[in-house]
């Protein structure tokens, strides 16, 4: 029989936000173990991308098709989990303004400038921040990476977790932290279940270089049909989600390049003139999940497999973060208590993140319904409100300062 492993705490999940938990916990005295089902070896390239070699130079071309938009807050928080810094500054292209369009000519514009920031946001891919939060890990000493590893058994007992890998390892520890995504195996196990909501659309991705510049403003058009999102990356390069019906979607990714170029281009009323792809377009289904807890006896969910919201306002991920920095306060700041799993540490977590992921999760479904709709009064209503508030510079600072935490 193989020994059983123990640790404080076991994140199951390496991906982003999981990976950035790990590397908050580094300096927090917490013995650490991530398990990852996926290899989480980089390519031999992504070494230099940090360092600006020519490696680096190399793969300007070469951009991923998966891009966020990270707000000030996760930028501070990724800053301190040692990460950001492992960034290329020519692969980041910071937000300096936004601009909203209704679809009856209404418009509304936040600008950095007006919410006295250095910017809204900052775009970057999520290959280069997952190969900066790897660098991380893989020098923190009180960190134990399993990968490529594949999750069998889950048992939560009132001392202590236990979790056995497939091959047969058992690990055990006072904390079990779910961060593994939408479809969470971990969840399941919990028994922390509930019926997600079909928003009946796809998000479609694609990257695109332009004709016009962007001047670092993010572009977002809310349509009868759907909401068509075009995010500034350096140079005349944009990212677009466009959330479509699926019947939409397949139609679209059934076009040739060229004509979905020119599809693409005529729902932004060509505001950066022609475009090219330079990712190929995908899809995916788009889904709301509100569970109605978010711990369990020695267990958090973080991430996607804590909360599922539409993406029209792109802050599934920075929630995610805000999930992952409160996690490792409330860990790190539990004084005499020196058990990382008790139950009164996880409901502070639950406590100071409920009320963050709720009004998310309600603003984002709000606005989808609100203009996927052709409701005669309430087409009014939505685009004399955009204009209203483009007026009243202190609404909208009110309306921008969730999203920049």
């Amino acid at each position: 029989m193989i020994p059983a492993m123990n640790f404080d705490v076991v994140i199951i999940g390496g991906g982003l936000v999981g990976a950035s938990l790990a590397s908050a916990l580094q300096r927090s005295g917490l013995s650490l173990a991530l398990v990852e089902s996926q290899s989480l070896l980089m390519p031999d390239s992504a070494s230099a991308i940090g360092g600006g070699g020519e490696q680096a130079h190399n793969q300007v071309e070469n951009w991923d098709s998966r891009i966020y938009a990270i707000s000030p807050g996760s930028r501070s928080f990724l800053d301190e989990c040692g990460a950001w810094q492992g960034l290329d500054a020519r692969r980041i292209q910071p937000v300096e303004a936004m601009r909203v369009f209704g679809d009856s000519g209404s418009e509304l514009e936040f600008s950095a400038y007006q919410m006295g920031v250095k910017e809204l946001a900052c775009i970057l891919e999520g290959r280069e921040l997952q190969y900066a939060l790897m660098r991380v890990l893989q020098q923190q000493e009180n960190l134990t990476l399993f990968h490529p590893a594949q999750c069998a058994a889950l048992e939560l007992h009132d001392e202590a977790a236990a979790l056995t890998l497939a091959d047969g390892r058992t690990l055990n520890a006072k904390l079990v932290v779910g961060g593994d995504g939408r479809d969470s195996w971990v969840r399941g196990q919990a028994g922390i279940s509930a019926a997600p909501v079909d928003y009946q659309q796809h998000g479609v991705v694609a990257n695109f270089s332009t004709d016009k510049p962007h001047r670092g403003i993010a572009y977002q058009w809310f349509q009868p049909d759907g909401i068509l999102a075009l995010l500034p990356l350096p140079d005349n390069r944009v990212s677009m989600v466009w959330s479509v019906s699926p019947e939409r979607s397949a139609e679209l990714l059934a076009l040739s390049d060229e004509d979905f170029c020119s599809k693409v281009a005529i729902a932004a009323q060509h505001t950066l003139g022609e475009m090219r792809l330079i990712t190929p377009p995908a899809a995916f289904p788009l889904r709301l999940l509100v569970l109605p807890k978010i711990t369990a006896p020695r267990l958090a969910l973080i991430g996607d497999a804590a909360h599922n919201m539409h993406p029209l306002a792109g802050q599934g991920v920075n929630t995610g973060f805000r999930d992952a920095r409160q996690l490792a306060q409330v860990l790190a700041t539990r004084g005499a208590q020196p058990d990382c799993g008790a139950a009164q540490l996880l409901r502070r977590y639950e406590r100071k993140r409920k009320e963050d992921i709720y009004a998310m999760q309600a603003t984002t479904y709000g606005l989808k319904h609100l203009f996927n709709n052709d409701v005669p009064i309430l087409r009014a209503a939505r685009n004399f409100g955009l204009n209203a508030t483009n007026r009243i510079l202190p609404l909208k600072k009110m309306l921008m300062q969730h999203a920049l935490n």
